[in-house]
């Protein structure tokens, strides 16, 4: 019986080993479902998802009855039937803190507290089906238990305040990667949606801070903040740093929130990976300025009418004109544009996803309207010639680097 042993083992093996299946002879039924299982052989992590702001907008309350808790639901882009349909296993939790909320005593940190705990709350109350993770070996053992890990990102390091111990704080609370900033210059970094140019980039202390995070093993997200401020962080870092929702301003020129090409090319060479927003805006000039037209026509015809949008008599006239004047709309093709430029400029090792669903309101691209379509852009993806080992990278493999690559380094300080 022993001898059988060797043999079954190579057996498993082969099996393990099934060979990728050659695209070019699959019909267009059976390329989608290959897409479709890939979405579920590989982990898809996404680097923004704003369920966390989106339910706290809802009163999102932890109840007996599990009231709020977004397992099947119509509202949003994210629930968990969704998610599994979609394959979305690691979708990074945004606490997000809006600008408002520097101007508050502690710098919206209670804020901030209020969102881990929801998160960790639906963890607690669902075990079966979302847990916590703050590592990648943990994202992966969630994923083989066939749950949907809930790592956490915050979207605004102002609830760091002043005091650098907020950083260790928030590590130990689970919080995976900070946001420098968000729409206005903070205490740390000026903000590419800002032109007050506040500190010309990093903030002395933000200098500490990312050292800090670099320490304790937090990712430093360059996501919203300004192209100084950007060269500030390539400086300053000893570890690969994402963007974790932000597109390439090579389509959307002069849109400063966006990555253009130096910068992709620098955050290459740092080691880091680049998430592409799913936005609409973010991903097309020309559907920004569209929908921008529209909406200036439309606060036109209300002003000669002397009506503010809330008014109930308004309510007719813009059900008219949005009928007569539809907003337009990026598509599932125009995302893999976006990776496909990373790619060319940067290459293939740099590139993953940042959809920020929940965050984009209903800009969201034709094919991409919620997490259950990821499977629809791997199918894009594998039409334009791009292999497993390609998509694997994509979904999870490129940001699983820079996660470990900032573990290592903090586990060596």
């Amino acid at each position: 019986m022993k001898s059988l042993a060797p043999l079954a083992l190579i057996g498993l093996l082969l099996t393990a080993c099934v060979p990728p299946k050659p695209v070019d002879r699959l019909n267009d039924e059976q390329l989608r479902a290959y897409a479709d299982e890939l979405a579920h052989r590989y982990i898809i992590t996404d680097g923004h998802v704003d369920l966390p702001y989106r339910l706290k907008m809802k009163n999102f309350r932890i109840e007996r009855e599990y009231m709020g808790i977004p397992l099947s639901t119509s509202e949003g882009d994210f629930d968990y039937e969704r998610a599994k349909k979609g394959g979305l296993d690691a979708p990074f939790m945004s606490i997000y803190i809006p600008s408002s909320y520097q101007l508050q005593p502690d710098n919206g940190k209670a804020l901030a507290d209020s969102l881990i705990n929801m998160i960790r709350a639906i963890a607690e109350q669902i075990p079966d089906k979302f847990a916590l993770a703050n590592s990648p070996a943990e994202v992966e053992a969630n994923f083989r238990a066939g749950k949907i890990s809930l790592p956490m990102g915050m979207e605004n390091g102002a609830p760091i305040g002043t005091d650098l111990a907020n950083v260790a704080y928030f590590h130990q609370r689970g919080i995976r990667y900070i946001t420098l900033t968000h729409g206005k210059d903070n205490q740390i970094s000026d903000s590419s949606y800002d032109t007050t140019q506040t500190w010309r980039g990093i903030s002395p202390f933000g200098e500490q801070v990312v050292r800090e995070m670099n320490r304790v093993g937090i990712m430093v997200d360059i996501s919203h903040v300004s192209d100084s401020a950007f060269y500030d962080v390539m400086r300053l870092t000893s570890v690969p740093v994402i963007a974790s929702h932000s597109s390439c301003r090579a389509f959307t020129p002069g849109f400063q929130r966006n990555m253009d090409d130096a910068m992709i090319r620098a955050l290459a060479q740092n080691g880091g990976v680049i998430q592409i927003n799913f936005g609409s805006a973010f991903l097309d000039s020309a559907v920004r300025a569209g929908n921008e037209g529209n909406r200036k026509k439309l606060r036109a015809l209300l002003d000669e009418r002397n009506l503010k949008a809330s008014d109930s008599l308004a309510k007719p006239l813009i059900d008219q004109f949005q009928k007569e004047n539809p907003s337009l709309f990026a598509d599932v093709e125009t995302v893999a544009n976006h990776i496909d430029h990373v790619v060319s400029v940067a290459g293939i090792d740099h590139v993953g996803l940042g959809s920020d669903y929940d965050g984009v309101g209903d800009s969201l691209p034709t094919g991409l309207k919620d997490v259950s379509q990821y499977p629809n852009l791997i199918y894009v993806l594998l039409t334009r010639g791009y292999t497993e080992e390609d998509i694997e990278k994509i979904c999870y493999k490129n940001v699983w680097r820079v996660w470990s690559a900032v573990e290592r380094a903090a586990g060596g300080s």
